[in-house]
């Protein structure tokens, strides 16, 4: 049995056509958020898990999207100041893709209490029981007081070249840090620092949210990180990073725009300082006002600063698409597929994707047919298409960029040697060792790799332990965890046990990893969750030939809950195990410009980020 039960320009050697341009694609989005609104899955969601899924993750972005709210978002407007959102959607080009990372992270964990709204951590309840507000709110009703963490962090394009962006988001507590703040900032940073991209810092914090400064100030990858990240791409990684202070900086916060290449601030309504009038009054006795103390003329004309002082908004944003394109740029590109440098369509319509999916994600299906609506054309160069076919690995593209492809196949195999089938999904001794061969020739042609997920793990057993499984499982993860190449990876399905880890889990640093809303992660089901807690006592209650109590059965489905709960692809990307969770139609632009973002270096990738090798 398995584990479980159930189953643009880049200065590397890789080359890329011209970033593409939007067009009709099937449901293909002009970005994201124009994608598919709950509104428009009306009459769908009962014919499809898939479509039900995707429709509950909409309406719970769209919910996100609004930060702290409609009233929040007035009282920024009245203040002279954009929205973090409109602020990112007037920097980024006009109809492109754009990716937002870590947008669900938190929403889960927070939630208003008392009168005076103090924001108090949601623990879940370890029964697995949803908690249910009075009357007949839900979850969903009760949490939400740190929508996407306070911090909008997005990967888009500025005068077609791929950055990064962190823009504080003040109508969610002012933009105060929270634990997960930090967390997205440095995962944003990250990206920045192992692609070589120009990261853009837009600025509105009040600094440390202080009931939950314990888990924000302290240790290795607390606030202080952030600085330590910033220092390293400005002395040492040179990745251009552009500040605008657009509202209020304090404090150790102020060390952010300062470790940047360039500071813009704006008039009246931005400050930067490490303590503001009221803190300055108490310390010290002086009386002085914040404008005088830290604006943008002070530090423009006085303390020198800042570089720049703008008069609002869109004139600060308008400063930062300057200064992209003033940026140097590398020579070298992508291969492509196509010598017209266009951009080829997926073999089949990405609105195919609902029907392939079952309804019970236990159930088989033909990958080949996923394949074929991600793939330019469809087209599969499978290598040892008839070795070990339980796993797939293939030369294709994905909108003209070369990929090598690792994905596992679901149902049964027939054995050509005449031994048992094999299920697909599982991980056996011949497949980790053509996995790991065909990743390393990837590795040496420079090609970036897509890891798609649907695996249940290892298999075990007597035969599998003496084919020398443990070997070749070890020789699988090193090939992929020493790989240089950008990997990313997508997650439709199960994501369980240690193949998970082998199919470039998110401990082995992949430059991306995205779920569809179908994708589960975690060590085992539910089902197998339940028996593993209570086979003993079951099987003492067969041998006596009696049947389990109701007490007992009520301890095994909360246990089943709590797994289901925690296998949930939304719940994985609120704690950030993932980037974001995607719907079927906007995976071709999400992988395209995941990739183009990753291919921008071509150094090795095998941490965060790995200092020039003369430093030394």
């Amino acid at each position: 049995m398995a584990e479980t039960e159930t189953e643009a320009v880049s200065t590397s050697a890789f080359k890329v056509r011209p970033a593409s341009k939007p067009k009709a694609e099937g449901s293909r989005q002009k970005a994201e958020d124009s994608s598919l609104s709950p509104q428009s899955f009306h009459g769908q969601a009962e014919r499809s898990r898939l479509h039900q899924l995707t429709a509950e993750l909409r309406q719970l972005e769209a919910k996100l999207r609004q930060g702290g709210g409609p009233e929040r978002i007035e009282k920024q407007h009245k203040q002279g100041k954009l929205t973090a959102r409109e602020r990112i959607d007037l920097l980024l080009d006009k109809d492109s893709y754009r990716r937002e990372i870590g947008l669900l992270v938190a929403w889960d964990q927070y939630k208003e209490q008392g009168a005076k709204g103090k924001g108090e951590r949601e623990k879940r309840k370890t029964d697995g029981s949803r908690q249910k507000a009075e009357g007949s709110e839900g979850i969903d009703d009760q949490i939400g007081a740190a929508p996407a963490a306070g911090v909008v962090t997005t990967i888009g394009r500025v005068r077609g070249r791929e950055i990064v962006v962190v823009a504080n988001d003040a109508t969610v507590k002012a933009g105060s840090w929270w634990p997960e703040t930090i967390k997205k900032i440095l995962r944003a940073q990250e990206i920045a620092m192992r692609s070589h991209v120009p990261i853009i810092y837009l600025v509105d914090s009040a600094g440390v949210n202080l009931p939950y400064q314990g888990g924000v100030f302290p240790g290795q990858y607390g606030a202080s990180r952030i600085f330590y990240y910033n220092s390293i791409m400005r002395r040492y990684l040179k990745v251009p990073q552009i500040s605008a202070v657009m509202g209020p900086c304090i404090a150790g916060g102020a060390y952010l725009p300062a470790l940047s290449d360039i500071i813009i601030m704006v008039e009246g309504t931005s400050f930067m300082g490490l303590g503001g009038a009221n803190l300055v009054k108490g310390a010290t006795g002086q009386t002085i006002d914040n404008e005088t103390l830290g604006g943008a003329r002070a530090h423009s004309e006085i303390s020198g600063v800042a570089h720049y002082r703008v008069k609002n908004d869109e004139e600060a944003i308008a400063k930062i698409r300057e200064f992209v394109t003033e940026l140097p740029v590398s020579a070298g590109s992508l291969r492509t597929t196509r010598k017209d440098g266009g951009a080829p369509d997926a073999g089949a319509p990405a609105e195919k994707i609902y029907e392939i999916i079952p309804e019970d994600h236990r159930q088989p299906y033909d990958m080949r047919d996923i394949l074929e609506c991600l793939l330019d054309e469809g087209h599969l160069d499978e290598f040892q298409a008839d070795y070990a076919k339980e796993i797939i690995t293939s030369h294709a593209s994905i909108r003209g960029i070369q990929v090598g492809v690792i994905a596992n196949a679901r149902g049964m195999f027939r054995d050509p040697a005449g031994g048992a089938p094999r299920f697909g999904g599982i991980i056996y001794t011949e497949s980790a060792e053509k996995v790991a061969y065909f990743v390393e020739t990837c590795n040496r042609h420079h090609t970036p790799l897509l890891f798609i997920q649907d695996v249940s793990g290892f298999m075990v057993g007597a035969e599998a332990e003496h084919s020398g499984i443990i070997r070749a499982g070890a020789r699988f993860v090193e090939a992929m965890a020493t790989a240089i190449v950008p990997k990313i990876v997508l997650t439709i399905n199960h994501a369980s046990g240690a193949g998970y880890y082998a199919m470039a889990g998110q401990g082995f640093d992949p430059n991306f990893i995205f779920s569809w809303p179908t994708g589960r992660m975690g060590v085992m089901e539910g089902d197998s969750a339940a028996q593993a807690v209570f086979g003993s006592e079951l099987e003492r209650l067969r041998a006596k030939g009696e049947a389990p109590g109701e007490e007992l059965k009520m301890e095994m489905q909360q246990v089943r809950e709590t797994y289901e709960r925690d296998l949930d692809a939304k719940y994985a990307a609120a704690r950030g195990f993932v980037d974001a969770v995607i719907a079927p139609e906007e995976t071709r632009d999400a992988l395209e410009l995941a990739f183009r973002v990753s291919s921008n270096y071509s150094g090795p990738h095998l941490g965060q980020f790995v200092l020039p090798a003369g430093l030394a």
